[in-house]
C-alpha cells in the first residue's frame, strides 16, 4: 500500500521501517530533518518536507508523536496532515494521547470521510525495534480490518478495543498497572537487599509464582546493578500518567496507588533521573 509515517522518533523510526521491509510504499515526515534522511538511507525510503505532502495519495497515514499539542500540529496544523488525505483513506495515530482528542479527530475524519484510528502501542523501544508491539486500537471496525495486515508489519498483537477513544483509554490501563508492578518490583529487590538475601536465587525462586511479571523477568537485574537505560524515560511515563490522572479526574475512578507513584516518579525526576527508565522507581529507596 501507499503509506505515510509522520513521527520518526525511538518508536516510529523502527516502525516505518517494517513498514518499508513489508514491501509497502513509505513516504516519511519527521520534524527533525536529520532523522528523516537518516531513515530514508536505511531504508531507501522518501521524505517529505511536510505532514501534508507526506499524506497526499496515501491509504494509510500514521502518526507517531509526543502528545496532544503535538498530535493537533502535525494533524490538524496548517501544514497537517488532514488537509491531504483522500476521501477514504485511513489515519492511524500511534501516539499515546488522550481520549478527547482521539474522538475529536475521529469526529472531524467521519465529515472527511476518513477512517480515524487511535491505536497507541507498548513494548517500548525494543519492542518497536524487533517488531513485536501490542497495539490497542479505538475506531470503527472496517477501518481497524483494512488497516490490521499492515499494523500487523511491526506488532506481535492488534486488538481493537471499541469505539474511538478506547485504544487510548486501554493504553491508561496500561500505563496504570506498569506503575503499581515497578513500585512493588523495586520495594521487594530493595527488602531482599535490606534482609541480606542473594536478589538472584530470590528471584529465581518468585519468578516461577505468581509474582513473575515482565519487568521482573527484563528488569530485576539492572535495578539491582543501578542501570537505568534501558526503557520507557520516566518523563514519558510521567506524561502518560498525567493522561490516566485527568481521565480518572473525569470518570471517578479511584487511583490512588498510581496517584502515589507518579509523585515517586516526580522524585526520580529530582535526582535527575528524568531519561532514567521507569524501572529507576529502586533508586530512590537507596
Amino acid at each position: 500500500m501507499r503509506v505515510a509515517f509522520v513521527g520518526l522518533g525511538v518508536m516510529g523510526f523502527p516502525m516505518a521501517g517494517f513498514l518499508a521491509k513489508s514491501g509497502h510504499d513509505v513516504t516519511v515526515y519527521n520534524r527533525t530533518e536529520s532523522k528523516a534522511r537518516a531513515w530514508c538511507e536505511k531504508f531507501n525510503g522518501k521524505s517529505a518536507a511536510t505532514p501534508t505532502a507526506a499524506a497526499l495519495g496515501a491509504e494509510i497515514v500514521f502518526s507517531c508523536v509526543g502528545n496532544d499539542h503535538d498530535v493537533r500540529e502535525v494533524l490538524l496544523g496548517d501544514d497537517g496532515v488532514m488537509s491531504a488525505v483522500d476521501a477514504g483513506s485511513i489515519v492511524v495515530d500511534h501516539t499515546t494521547a488522550s481520549a478527547s482528542i482521539a474522538r475529536e479527530l475521529a469526529a472531524l475524519a467521519a465529515t472527511k470521510s476518513v477512517g480515524f484510528l487511535d491505536a497507541p502501542v507498548s513494548g517500548g523501544q525494543a519492542g518497536a525495534e524487533n517488531g513485536q508491539l501490542t497495539v490497542m486500537v479505538g475506531g470503527d471496525d472496517d477501518s481497524f480490518q483494512r488497516a490490521l495486515p499492515v499494523m500487523n508489519s511491526y506488532a506481535k498483537a492488534v486488538t481493537r478495543i471499541g469505539p474511538a477513544g478506547s485504544g487510548q483509554l486501554a493504553k491508561m490501563v496500561n500505563q496504570i498497572c506498569i506503575a503499581g508492578i515497578v513500585q512493588g518490583l523495586a520495594e521487594g529487590l530493595h527488602f531482599a537487599n535490606k534482609a541480606g538475601l542473594d536478589p538472584a536465587i530470590v528471584i529465581e525462586s518468585i519468578s516461577k509464582g505468581a509474582a513473575q511479571s515482565w519487568q521482573m523477568e527484563n528488569r530485576w537485574q539492572t535495578m539491582v546493578e543501578g542501570e537505568f537505560d534501558f526503557g520507557f524515560a520516566v518523563d514519558w511515563m510521567r506524561k502518560d500518567l498525567a493522561i490516566a490522572l485527568a481521565e480518572a479526574d473525569q470518570n471517578g475512578a479511584v487511583l490512588e496507588l498510581t496517584r502515589l507513584v507518579d509523585q515517586f516518579y516526580a522524585e526520580v525526576q529530582s535526582m535527575g533521573g528524568k531519561r532514567w527508565d521507569t524501572s529507576s522507581l529502586i533508586a530512590r529507596l537507596r
